[in-house]
């Protein structure tokens, strides 16, 4: 346990010293700086979570010191380690690790090396802040971090303005649900009297029960900071656009760290939420529209990255659907295998890019299967964990485990029973684009000529992920759901009668699934003439750009959103306040103007003036004797 405070300073120190250092260090001294930090942070989370274990799975606080303390708040510099955290932790800096080792070898001959390296450093240190603080206060300087790194890292290549913009955009829609985070603390701390996760989540059955209404706004709240993070409906069209960074990037924010943060998050104070069916089944409903309109946009997408954006986005729906549906383990245990083989996909994914010439659309790559069998069962095997393949892949057992749980739900909450339905929809479109995806890359035409790439830093850690995505890490199944139940995470229980329906839901999930396979198959390896005449009429065009910009979010809330911001900055650039008051100068200005111009040395204009004046003054005089009678 005294090792813990390691596991987020080593890459803090990484950090500080690639900061400065920057273009001074040499290309070996910083990948050795910043792959050697997190894999030193790895190793000493192996030797915490080792002694938590050895120890009973009792949960375990390392207090370092009081962060501040004001008004009776004192939130300190605290870390917590129990079941739900070694499990975050470990996935952060496992899969976090592989992924430095594998960007060693992408980012290889960039001039801004070490700068990238500092980044990728502090954005694993600010997620282990996030998920091993133990109070609000510290969650939140993580997850504040974790934003500003994404800013940083997905706006790298800053010499192009899309890509500024991209991180922008991220950096402005995570905010949004930050607010709404910060004001559940509010909410909590107005309540609780306190910010200490553990004490929220042990007294939130007594606490909460008093104000119903009250309990629905702080849980909602909660979810809507989520929401920003994990990339859901409405806060999601950040999530795509953020493939601007370089593709280790892509890995690190959409498999192991920020895009779980919000997953995270909902476990973690699973009491207050419990407390509140009705933000519940609003998670759920939520998970369930976000993961069908990311399918739909995946299905049409030429970027390779892109593709692999919304199939993120969607899967975070089915993590949020298990949350709402109460199955917190089954959604937990996604969440991991999703980092193993969304990883995997990505940093293939950047292979083939390189391999490629930095060209990202799959219809100008093809034929890479006569080039590199290895890269193509990379993509297999994600791309089958990604669809849940049937007992060959981690994605079968962990995406069924939500199907089913939430099929249950839905026998006593009718709601649930249509949402299993829209999950069941998703899979079957997940199925389609992902087969899409890897038949034309790997045996299209080929329209770009194949570059030869190798190197252990580049196989490594693919080949590592890409057997943590086989079925074979089933057996990390009981470990995640042992470590889960000392954290006091319920684990969903289904009735015995329900059981065989259970199963029954979850086998005609997997059929579905194998269906989306086979259409897909239909459709692009023997009817792909048949689809592209469809997707030149009007209406398959239409369709299609539909599809393409995800529903046309990005459109509205340009319309509803960026445009009046534009236009209130661009008056409030001219500064109205202060031309308002600069009338004032001006009005004594025009009259000192004035009366200086009758200054002309005449006497007979003198004479004339004042004449003028004793008239109009008399004038007035008469006229308020009249009006007095």
């Amino acid at each position: 346990m005294s090792y813990l405070y390691l596991t987020v300073l080593f890459p803090l120190i990484g950090f500080v010293l690639l900061a400065a250092g920057r273009n001074k260090l040499p290309e070996n001294v910083a990948a050795i700086i910043g792959v050697g930090s997190v894999g030193l942070s790895a190793l000493f989370a192996l030797i915490a979570g080792m002694g938590f274990v050895a120890n009973g799975s009792v949960t375990q606080v390392q207090h370092l010191w009081t962060w501040f303390n004001v008004g009776g708040l004192a939130p300190g510099m605290s870390l917590h380690l129990d079941g739900l955290s070694l499990l975050m932790m470990g996935m952060v800096t496992g899969v976090g690790f592989l992924i430095h080792i594998f960007a060693s070898w992408y980012m290889r001959g960039d001039e801004d090396f070490a700068r990238f390296f500092s980044y990728f450093n502090l954005f694993v240190a600010s997620m282990l802040l996030l998920v091993l603080g133990d109070n609000l206060a510290l969650l939140f300087l993580g997850w504040e971090g974790v934003g500003l790194c994404s800013y940083l890292l997905i706006g790298y290549y800053y010499q192009k303005p899309e890509n500024g913009y991209a991180a922008i955009k991220a950096f402005t829609v995570t905010r949004i649900g930050d607010v709404f985070l910060l004001i559940a603390l509010f909410l909590l701390y107005q309540q609780f009297g306190t910010l200490h996760i553990g004490t929220i989540v042990a007294n939130a059955p007594q606490v909460l029960a008093g104000d119903h209404s009250l309990a629905i706004w702080t849980s909602l709240m909660l979810f809507l900071g989520a929401a920003g993070k994990s990339a859901q409906i409405p806060l999601q069209t950040w999530l795509a656009d953020a493939m601007a960074g370089p593709t280790p990037v892509s890995a690190l924010i959409h498999a192991a760290t920020m895009v779980t943060a919000g997953i995270y998050l909902c476990c973690r104070m699973f009491s207050v939420f419990e407390m509140t069916p009705e933000v519940m089944m609003f998670i759920s409903i939520t998970g369930a529209v976000t993961l069908i309109v990311a399918g739909f946009a995946a299905l049409v997408q030429t970027d390779i990255k892109r593709i692999l954006a919304y199939s993120t986005m969607s899967q975070l729906g089915y993590m949020f659907m298990a949350v709402g549906a109460e199955a917190y383990q089954a959604g937990l245990f996604h969440m991991l295998s999703h980092a193993f083989f969304k990883a995997l996909l990505f940093l293939s994914s950047g292979a083939v890019i390189l391999a490629y010439h930095h060209e990202q659309n799959i219809f100008k790559m093809g034929g890479l299967f006569k080039h590199n069998k290895f890269l193509f069962a990379c993509f297999a095997i994600g791309g089958g964990a990604l669809a849940a393949i049937p007992f060959l892949t981690i994605g079968f057992f962990s995406k069924d485990a939500i199907l089913g749980a939430v099929w249950a739900q839905g026998q006593s909450v009718a709601v649930y029973n249509s949402l299993y339905w829209v999950g069941v929809a998703g899979a079957f479109l997940t199925s389609i684009y992902t087969f899409r995806l890897i038949w034309v890359v790997f045996f299209g035409k080929e329209n770009t000529p194949y570059h030869e790439i190798k190197g252990a830093t580049y196989w490594a850690p693919l080949g590592i992920l890409a057997v943590l995505s086989t079925g074979l890490a089933y057996f990390l199944k009981a470990p995640v759901e042992a470590v889960l139940n000392s954290a006091k995470i319920p684990a969903f229980i289904i009735p015995e009668a329900l059981e065989a329906g259970v199963h029954g839901a979850e086998y005609t999930a997997v059929g579905i699934a194998l269906a989306g396979l086979v259409v897909g198959v239909i459709l692009f390896a023997f009817a792909y003439k048949a689809v592209k005449a469809f997707a030149e009429t009007s209406f398959g065009a239409g369709l299609v750009n539909i599809c393409r910009n995800a529903l046309g979010f990005d459109a509205l809330y340009n319309i509803v959103f960026v445009k009046p911001y534009l236009l209130i900055a661009k008056i409030l650039g001219r500064d109205p306040i202060d031309g308002l008051w600069l009338v004032l100068p001006a009005i004594v200005k025009g009259g000192h103007s004035f009366t200086s111009s009758r200054q002309t040395g005449s006497l007979r204009e003198y004479a004339s003036s004042m004449s003028l004046g004793v008239v109009v003054l008399l004038m007035i005089l008469i006229v308020i004797q009249v009006v007095g009678k």
